[in-house]
C-alpha cells in the first residue's frame, strides 16, 4: 500500500516551503514573541489569499476542495516555519467542527469565510489545568445564552467566532457557536510558554450560543474532531522536529571544537541519531493517520491516537536535543532554539497532554484486542 502523497500535494507542499521561506516566518514568529503576543495579521492575510486555510473545506463553501491531505502537507511545513497564524484553531477545530456538525444554513454561513480567512474560528474548551469531563463542566447553556469562562483558548483573542463545549439544557455536554463579538464576551489575554501563539480567557456572561449538532452529542463529536485534529497537529509537529534536527545538524556542522566539527564526534552524532529515528517513527505513524482520516477509515482513532503520542514525543526531542547540540548558546535569547522548543511543549498540551493520548492509544489497542479475540472466538462483541 503506498500511503505517500500524490504529486498535487507534493507540489503544494514545495511552493509553501518556498513561501515561508521568503517571508521568513521563523523571524515572524520572534517579532510576534518579542511583541504582546498574538499572531501575524499580514502573513494570515496571505495564507488566506492562497486558498490554504480552506484546503480541506468543500469548493461548494469556497474553500479549494483538498481534502484533509492538503491540510496535513500545510500543517507540516507551517510547523516546520514555526508560522505565528492561527491555522489550527481554524483548519483544524473550527472549520472542522462546522463541517462535521453543521446544519446547511452553519455551513453557508461560516465556511467561506473561514476558507478566505476573513473571520478566524476557534475551539473553546477548556476550563483550567486537568482533563475537560462532563462532571466538571462549568460552563453551561440556558435557552440560547452561554454563561462560564474558558481558559486557555487558542487565539482567543484574535477569534471572530469560537465552538464552545457547554452543557445544554438536557445537562449533557454540546457544542455551541458563538460570536465572540456580540454582546456577553469578554476576552483577556493569557501567558503561556510560547507568546508566538496567543491564547485567552473568554468570559460569557448571557453570549448568544447557537447549537452545532444534535443534541447531547456533544462527547461522541468532540471525540470525532479529536481524533481528525490528532493527525494535523501530528503533521505539524512533524514539521517541527524536522526543521529542529536540521538546524541541530547545521550547527554541528559548522561549529569547530579541538580543531574539528562537533558533530564528528560520537555523542553528538548519537543524539541527532536518536531524533532522526523518532522523526522517522513519528513519520510512518503520521503517513497512516493521514491515510486513515482521508479515507474514513475504522482504523483512524487508533492512527490518531498513534500518530499524537510519536508526533509529541519526536518534536520534543529534538527540540530538546538541538538546544543541548547549540551547548551554552543553545539557551540564549538570540538563538533560535528555545522557539522550537516553546512550540513542542505548547503543541503537546493542543489536544490534551501526551499523557492523555498514551492512555487513549493503551485503550484502543484494549479495544482492538478484545474484538480480534471476540471475533476468533465467535462470541459477539
Amino acid at each position: 500500500m503506498n500511503f505517500d502523497f500524490s504529486d498535487e500535494l507534493k507540489q503544494l507542499r514545495d511552493e509553501a516551503r518556498r513561501f515561508l521561506a521568503e517571508r521568513n516566518a521563523l523571524a515572524a514568529a520572534r517579532r510576534v514573541l518579542e511583541s504582546d503576543g498574538g499572531h501575524d495579521a499580514a502573513l494570515w492575510r496571505e495564507i488566506g489569499e492562497m486558498g490554504w486555510i480552506g484546503a480541506a473545506i468543500p469548493e461548494a463553501f469556497g474553500g479549494a476542495g483538498l481534502g484533509p491531505l492538503g491540510l496535513c502537507v500545510l500543517a507540516e511545513e507551517l510547523g516546520a516555519a514555526l508560522a505565528p497564524v492561527p491555522f489550527s484553531s481554524s483548519a483544524y477545530l473550527a472549520s472542522e467542527a462546522i463541517l462535521l456538525a453543521g446544519s446547511a444554513a452553519q455551513k453557508e454561513r461560516y465556511l467561506p469565510k473561514l476558507a478566505s480567512g476573513a473571520i478566524i474560528g476557534t475551539l473553546a474548551l477548556a476550563e483550567g489545568p486537568g482533563a475537560l469531563t462532563p462532571a466538571r463542566l462549568g460552563a453551561a447553556v440556558a435557552g440560547d445564552r452561554l454563561t462560564g469562562t474558558k481558559q486557555p483558548v487558542p487565539d482567543g483573542a484574535a477569534a471572530d467566532i469560537a465552538v464552545v463545549a457547554a452543557r445544554g439544557t438536557d445537562r449533557r455536554l454540546a457544542l455551541f457557536l458563538v460570536d465572540l463579538a456580540a454582546a456577553g464576551v469578554a476576552r483577556e489575554r493569557i501567558a503561556t510558554i510560547d507568546p508566538s501563539r496567543g491564547h485567552a480567557r473568554l468570559i460569557f456572561s448571557g453570549a448568544a450560543a447557537e447549537p452545532l449538532g444534535p443534541a447531547g452529542g456533544g462527547e461522541r463529536l468532540l471525540e470525532r474532531l479529536f481524533d481528525r485534529a490528532a493527525v494535523l497537529f501530528a503533521f505539524e509537529q512533524l514539521g517541527g522536529a524536522r526543521a529542529a534536527l536540521d538546524m541541530a545538524k547545521a550547527y554541528a556542522l559548522e561549529r569547530y571544537a579541538f580543531g574539528r566539527p562537533i558533530g564528528s564526534f560520537q555523542a553528538i552524532k548519537h543524539k541527532l541519531a536518536d531524533v532522526y529515528v523518532a522523526g522517522e517513527l513519528a513519520r510512518s505513524n503520521a503517513y497512516y493517520g493521514a491515510w486513515a482520516l482521508s479515507q474514513e477509515a475504522p482504523e483512524l482513532p487508533l492512527a490518531a491516537a498513534t500518530a499524537r503520542v510519536a508526533a509529541s514525543d519526536a518534536f520534543y526531542l529534538a527540540a530538546k536535543e538541538n538546544i543541548q547540540t547549540h551547548g551554552g548558546m543553545g539557551y540564549t535569547w538570540a538563538f533560535d532554539c528555545h522557539l522550537y522548543y516553546r512550540r513542542a511543549k505548547l503543541l503537546a498540551l493542543a489536544l490534551g497532554s501526551t499523557r492523555i493520548w498514551k492512555d487513549r492509544l493503551v485503550a484502543r489497542l484494549e479495544t482492538q484486542h478484545d474484538g480480534a479475540l471476540d471475533g476468533a472466538t465467535g462470541i459477539a462483541p
